[in-house]
C-alpha cells in the first residue's frame, strides 16, 4: 500500500504547531497504526530527521497510552479498538490519513502527539481508591456480591482512562472517564466507606483541572474503546447529588 500521512509537529506546549506531509511506500495491510509510524520514524531517522514522538507501551490495548487523533476520530475509524489494534487494512491504498494529538486544554501537548494525561492521575488521587487495610485477599465466596452489581463493576472497570472521551467530546469533557472510576467503586462493599467523599473530591478535580460540562451528546461513549456505557454518568449524578445532601456533608 501508499500511504500519505498529514502528521501535527509540535515541539513542546509553548509553541506554535503545524502539519507536515509524510509519503510511505509498501505499507502492509496486515501492520499496525503503530507499526506503520515505526516504519515512518525509521525512514526519518535513516534521513537525519527527528522523528515522530507518540506515546505507546502495551500495544495490546490495555494500556491506554496510543492516543492518536486519526481521521477526527479517536484512535480511528473501528468501534472498540484503540489505536494500537487498529490496522492498515481499515485504510486503502492511496488514503490520505491525518494524524493529530488530544485536543484539550488539559491534555497540553508534550511534544508532536504526545501530550500530558496527569489530569486524570489527579483525579484519582482525589478519590478513586479504597484507603482501608483490606489484609490478604478473601475467599471470592466470602464476600456476596449481586452478580448484576459485579458486572456492572467490571464493566466500568474495564475504562483505561485513554482519554478518547474527552477528545471526542466537544466540551472535552471528562465525565465518561471519571464516573466509570466512581461506579467500580460504588458499586461494590468495599468502597461504601468512602462513597460520599469520593463523588464530591473527584468532580471537584475534575472541574478544577479544566474540564468542560457534559451536555449528553453521547460522543464519548461512541469512540470510547472499551465501550464505557453513559450510564455510568448517571450513577455519578446520583452519587454526587446524594453526597450533597447527605447530613455528614452539609
Amino acid at each position: 500500500m501508499h500511504i500519505k500521512l498529514k502528521v501535527w509537529r509540535q515541539s513542546n506546549s509553548n509553541t506554535n504547531g503545524g502539519f507536515e506531509d509524510y509519503s510511505l511506500d509498501g505499507v502492509s495491510p496486515d501492520m499496525s497504526f503503530l507499526e506503520m509510524f515505526d516504519v515512518l520514524n525509521e525512514q526519518l531517522i535513516e534521513k537525519g530527521t527527528e522523528p515522530v514522538a507518540f506515546d505507546h507501551d502495551c500495544r495490546e490495548g490495555i494500556c491506554g497510552m496510543c492516543s492518536m487523533y486519526i481521521n477526527g476520530q479517536p484512535h480511528g475509524p473501528l468501534r472498540g479498538v484503540t489505536t494500537c489494534q487498529l490496522h492498515m487494512r481499515s485504510f486503502n491504498d492511496g488514503d490520505t490519513i491525518v494524524v493529530e494529538p488530544w485536543r484539550a486544554e488539559a491534555f497540553p501537548v508534550i511534544k508532536d502527539l504526545v501530550v500530558d494525561r496527569d489530569a486524570f492521575d489527579r483525579v484519582i488521587s482525589a478519590g478513586g481508591f479504597v484507603s482501608v487495610n483490606t489484609g490478604n485477599a478473601q475467599d471470592a465466596n466470602s464476600l456476596p456480591i449481586p452478580k448484576v452489581d459485579a458486572d456492572e463493576s467490571f464493566a466500568a472497570a474495564a475504562c483505561i482512562g485513554c482519554g478518547a472521551c474527552v477528545a471526542a467530546c466537544k466540551n472535552a469533557s471528562a465525565m465518561l472517564f471519571v464516573s466509570a472510576k466512581i461506579s467500580q467503586l460504588a458499586l461494590l462493599p468495599q468502597g461504601q466507606a468512602e462513597r460520599s467523599m469520593r463523588a464530591e473530591k473527584m468532580v471537584a478535580q475534575m472541574d478544577a483541572e479544566g474540564f468542560g460540562a457534559c451536555t449528553n451528546t453521547g460522543a464519548c461513549a461512541a469512540e470510547c474503546p472499551k465501550e464505557i456505557s453513559l450510564e455510568n454518568i448517571a450513577r455519578m449524578n446520583r452519587e454526587y447529588i446524594g453526597a450533597k445532601l447527605s447530613s455528614s456533608n452539609v
